[in-house]
Order: structure tokens, then C-alpha cells, then sequence
């Protein structure tokens, strides 16, 4: 893999943004800061992307009136929806209260708790799929002890799509009339789908790449292992009906090891420090880039690298050299196979393979301050 850097431009700039006081922090969090990587290919880099979802779906809900101030909205997230919950309900007079993946840090909790939001956090698991299974559980446990809280269900309700008619209009002026295609992880779905179903209604020829774990039931690679797994976020152990398959033209399948040597290398050539969902679609996106130089590519930055710093950024001497890795190219699910695979995907169906039924883990028992009526 190589990748073509743009040349630096030096002197004064041609133009001086308006200064904007905002009124709440979502407001200055929720736009990327938009960075051309190459001459086709340009990263949406999000402090916390899911801050679109969040605000959209809370003033959704709040103007439908589904929801009214002081109620407590709750949800599982294995981190960056839970920071941007909790910052919504911040904004709007909700309350909040989140059920934690084992993979949110210390740093994450105490912003949540400060925040005001009740965590249950999840013990450690042997896997992320009993972990996202235990959370889902919780959940529905709350929701039966105490019917007044609102289940926001951002991996099933289309209203997490609301938010991002945002990022499309951003999109859509940052980078008009070119043949487009964007690159980014498919966790909920919401993000790469809210995105491109406006562009696409605007008649705009936009082609979407996904990007998937080893191990998720979403694109029918639920049969593999893969033991470093920390991606948190990107896949699922559970079917999300905010995922729609047939939004997506190709689909990457990375493990840990290819998505840590997109963020180190992500870093290293652009100074961009962004999370392990970022740099597996940078590297995905690189190679399509490569494929179709004709197009220009977005890759969807998710969030910053902090929560990967000692588990990825430190270990950068053992990142494998992005420019030895290619994919291998399927065009069936059966030949899927570690650690890259790529396949057209031609915004087809996908009916998910039911997942086995893990052995029930028993749940920890609510905290005392956890009992917001």
C-alpha cells in the first residue's frame, strides 16, 4: 500500500471562517473537521461521531413527544454513543443512565458520571459478543422494573438516521459534484446509511464501502475468532435492523492487526490520531482509492485514538507495514478468510445466520444510585 500525500501549501490563508459562540459543547463536537489525505481520498474526523445521532434522535423524540424533559433515557454502548447520550440529554433536561461495555475505560466512566448518567458497567468477558449480549439483557431488565424509562435502542431505531441529514449537507458542500464513495465502519448502521440515503435522494452517484470485524453476525462472518479484538463498536454479535444491507456496494472484512496498522500509519503520515474503526476504514479506503482513482473517497472517523493508546498506540513498533497488506477478493461468503477480505457486495439483501445462544451470564446487581425512578 502507498498512498500519495498532498503537497504542503504554505502562505496566508485565502479565507477567515465567521466565529461561531456556540451554546452548547454538541454543537462545536458534532461536525468533523473534514482533512484531504491524498487527491482522492479526504477523512471526516470526528471527536465523537455519534454526537449527530444522539442530538437527532433526542429532538426527534422530545418534538414527537415520545419522550419529555426529566424522563431517563436508557441504552447499552460500548463507549463514544454513551458519551454522546449523555451529552444530549445534558443539552435537553434528560436523564441518562448507560449500560457499559467491559471495554469502557476509566477516563470514559467518570465523563459519563460527571455528566450526570447512571453506569452499569459490564464485568470483563471472554469475548465482546457476551459482553454485548449481557448489555442487551440489562437493558431489558430495566426496561421491566421500571417502565418509565425510554429505551433508546440505537441499534434498532431508525431514528439514530436523523442526525446525519447533517454530516450530508456537510458532505454534500465540502465536496460537490464529484463521484463520491465513503468508507466506514457499519456498527449500528446508522452513520454510513444516514449518510449516503440523502446524498443518493439528491441524485449524487454514491457508492458506500463498509467495514467489518472478524467475528460479527452483520455481514456473515460470525463463524470467525479473532483473539485481539478490541474494536469495539464496528460489528455485532446480534442482528441491528439499522443495519440495511442493500445500502452497501462492498463490504472489508479486517482483523485487529490490519486495523491497528491503519491507525499507526494514519498517525504517522497525517498526524492524525483517530480510533481503530478509523484506521481500518483508512485502510480500506486506500485500497479502493487505488482501484478507482477516479473517485473521491471519504473515510468516516469515527472518534480520537485515546482509548487505544496503550493497547494500539504503544505498541506501534509491532504495526505491520500497510504497504506489504492487499485483500483477498471473494465473491461469496463462503470463501471469507482472515485477516482481509473484500467482496462486491451490489447493495444485495443479507438475511443473518441466527447466532448459538451463548450460556447466560449472570448480572451484577444495579448500583444504589442506580435506581432513577
Amino acid at each position: 500500500m502507498t498512498t500519495q500525500a498532498t503537497p504542503v501549501r504554505t502562505g496566508p490563508a485565502t479565507s477567515v471562517p465567521e466565529p461561531v459562540v456556540h451554546e452548547h459543547i454538541t454543537d462545536a463536537l458534532k461536525a468533523p473537521v473534514l482533512l484531504r489525505l491524498t487527491d482522492n481520498i479526504v477523512l471526516a474526523r470526528f471527536e465523537t461521531m455519534k454526537v449527530y445521532a444522539a442530538l437527532g434522535a433526542v429532538r426527534t423524540l422530545l418534538e414527537r413527544g415520545t419522550v419529555s424533559p426529566g424522563q431517563t433515557l436508557v441504552d447499552s454502548s460500548s463507549g463514544i454513543y454513551a458519551l454522546a447520550l449523555a451529552m444530549a440529554c445534558h443539552r435537553y433536561g434528560l436523564r441518562c443512565h448507560i449500560v457499559a461495555s467491559t471495554t469502557v475505560d476509566t477516563t470514559m466512566r467518570a465523563q459519563l458520571e460527571i455528566l450526570g448518567a447512571t453506569v452499569d458497567q459490564m464485568p470483563p468477558s471472554r469475548n465482546l459478543r457476551l459482553d454485548q449480549e449481557r448489555r442487551v439483557r440489562r437493558v431489558r431488565q430495566l426496561i421491566a422494573d421500571r417502565p418509565g424509562m425510554h429505551w433508546m435502542r440505537q441499534y434498532h431505531d431508525a431514528v439514530h438516521y436523523t442526525g446525519y441529514r447533517e454530516f450530508a449537507d456537510l458532505v454534500d458542500g465540502a465536496l460537490p459534484g464529484v463521484p463520491l464513495t465513503v468508507v466506514g465502519a457499519v456498527g449500528t448502521g446508522a452513520s454510513t446509511g444516514g449518510l449516503v440515503q440523502p446524498l443518493r435522494g439528491r441524485g449524487r452517484p454514491v457508492t458506500l464501502a463498509g467495514v467489518q470485524p472478524f467475528g460479527s453476525v452483520t455481514f456473515g462472518s460470525e463463524e470467525f475468532s479473532d483473539p485481539e479484538a478490541i474494536i469495539a463498536g464496528i460489528g455485532s454479535s446480534i442482528p441491528f435492523d439499522n443495519v440495511r444491507h442493500n445500502l452497501y456496494d462492498t463490504v472489508h472484512w479486517l482483523d485487529f492487526r490490519h486495523a491497528m496498522a491503519g491507525a499507526v500509519a494514519l498517525l504517522r503520515e497525517h498526524a492524525v490520531f483517530a480510533g481503530l474503526s478509523t484506521g481500518a476504514a483508512y485502510l480500506a479506503a486506500v485500497w479502493e482509492a487505488a482501484h478507482h482513482p477516479e473517485r473521491t473517497h471519504l473515510v468516516v472517523g469515527a472518534d480520537t485514538g485515546h482509548r487505544y493508546a496503550e493497547r494500539v498506540f504503544a505498541r506501534h513498533r509491532e504495526a505491520l507495514d500497510p504497504r506489504t497488506l492487499e485483500p483477498r477478493r471473494i465473491t461469496a461468503l463462503d470463501d471469507l478468510a482472515m485477516p482481509w477480505s473484500v467482496m462486491e457486495w451490489k447493495r444485495r439483501p443479507h438475511a443473518v445466520r441466527p447466532a448459538a445462544e451463548p450460556v447466560p451470564a449472570p448480572l451484577p446487581a444495579p448500583a444504589p444510585e442506580d435506581r432513577t425512578p
